[in-house]
């Protein structure tokens, strides 16, 4: 029992933390963006199931948390019926029930019925919101933890490998990657490790000159600090530090949202990449995780914000402040994860506005449910894929294999 409350302490709580918070943001996006719009909303739910705690807004919104915390969701009126995936027909239909009910002046309220550029807004104001987190987390920790910035040089090369074959030699100062500025080693770091194979240009300073140098990372199984093997790109140089070599910068707040804008695109960009590389077969995907893996890493990070502080107050918010930087990362891959045009999804969602806006109706509601039951195979086929590619890091098998052996 004493087991389970420290795993459940230890993993489940800093997981349910950030998917909390990055899901209510999420979910308040649409919900901010439909209100301005004027759009009649019935409920604003964090968690799902059967509510612990329940109250109405002045506007009649039912705001509400339940049990279930994996989540959140908004619903706005009219979304309890077949109107939310509406044809023409049903959009018809939906109108002389709230005639029938409201009056003629209440249609313009309810969210299918405003324009299609307002509908437009509110479902991409999701994605947009957790974007914008990101950014805000950033930028929080930039401006008041600040960073720990070690130089991009080369101090040892293993003989051999890339970056010996590429020319590299001891001293050089690496200042782009890939078209990148680098601010530090661990920029480089980040751009090497997901471009095995990949040949990527180096501007580097030797001793005031700038020189091209073109090297193609080798791959390398690593472990990562939960156990984890990772297949990644090594050039085979190091950064050794010296005395007085690494700089703590904390920035002020317009340069420290900069900062932020900056990561999120960067967060964006690493995994639009490697996912494209995944996809074209460059990569494995048994290095995509799920659930559990988020959870493992919520634990690690939580961790290892809370180690070395000299008290438990401390501990608490050595961790809170780890886990604000893990709740940015994950933010941004849920911020693009919804904008994928798969039905269910917010990008499905706009798919389906693109098509009313050519065709001048909506598509078919039959045919929308089809195309939303697919997005839901596909979502859960993945999330299972994830799920066993997570047991899998766990050796959970090999575990069952041996107690039944």
């Amino acid at each position: 029992m004493l087991a389970f409350a420290h795993t459940a302490v230890t993993y489940l709580v800093p997981f349910l933390l950030v998917l909390t918070l990055v899901v209510t943001i999420h979910e308040l996006g649409h919900f901010w963006v439909a209100k301005a719009c004027g759009v009649a909303i019935d409920r604003f739910a964090i968690g799902f199931g059967k509510a612990i705690v329940s109250w109405r807004d002045r506007s009649g919104v039912e705001w509400r948390i339940g049990w279930l915390p994996l989540g959140g969701y908004v619903r706005f009126s009219g979304d309890e019926n077949a109107a939310s995936v509406p044809d023409q027909d049903d959009l018809n239909d939906l109108r002389k029930q709230i005639v029938a009910q409201e009056g003629s002046a209440a249609v313009q309220k309810y969210f299918h019925f405003k324009p299609l550029w307002q509908r437009a807004l509110v479902v991409v104001a999701g994605p947009m919101a957790n974007f914008a987190l990101a950014i805000i987390l950033f930028a929080i920790l930039l401006g008041t933890v600040g960073e720990r910035v070690s130089p991009a040089r080369v101090d040892r090369i293993e003989p051999g490998q890339p970056a010996a074959l590429a020319g590299f030699q001891i001293g050089d100062q690496i200042k782009y990657a890939d078209g990148r500025k680098i601010h530090g080693f661990g920029d480089l770091q980040q751009i090497i490790m997901l471009r095995a194979g990949v040949p990527v240009k180096f501007v580097v300073d030797r001793g005031g000159l700038q020189l091209v140098l073109t090297a193609t990372p080798a791959r390398r199984e690593m472990l990562d600090p939960l156990g984890t093997k990772h297949a990644i790109g090594v050039l085979g140089f190091a950064y050794e530090q010296k005395p007085n070599d690494q700089t703590w910068t904390r920035y002020g707040p317009i340069e420290a949202l900069g900062l932020g804008a900056e990561r999120t695109w960067s967060v964006l960009d690493t995994t639009v990449f490697y996912l494209g590389r995944v996809v074209t077969g460059k990569e494995s995907a048994a290095q995509l995780g799920g659930p559990i893996g988020i959870a493992r890493a919520s634990g690690a990070v939580a961790q290892a914000g809370a180690r070395g502080a000299p008290d438990f107050g401390m501990q608490i918010l050595g961790s809170l402040v780890a886990l604000m930087g893990l709740a940015a990362v994950l933010s941004v891959g849920i911020g693009f994860m919804n904008l994928l045009p798969v039905p269910v999804l917010d990008g499905g969602h706009l798919l389906f506005y693109a098509y009313e806006a050519i065709a001048r109706h909506p598509l078919n509601a039959r045919v929308q449910a089809v195309g939303y039951r697919i997005g839901l195979a596909l979502l859960l086929s993945l999330m299972v894929f994830a799920t066993w590619n997570d047991l899998q890091q766990l050796q959970l098998f090999h575990f069952l294999g041996g107690l039944f052996s």
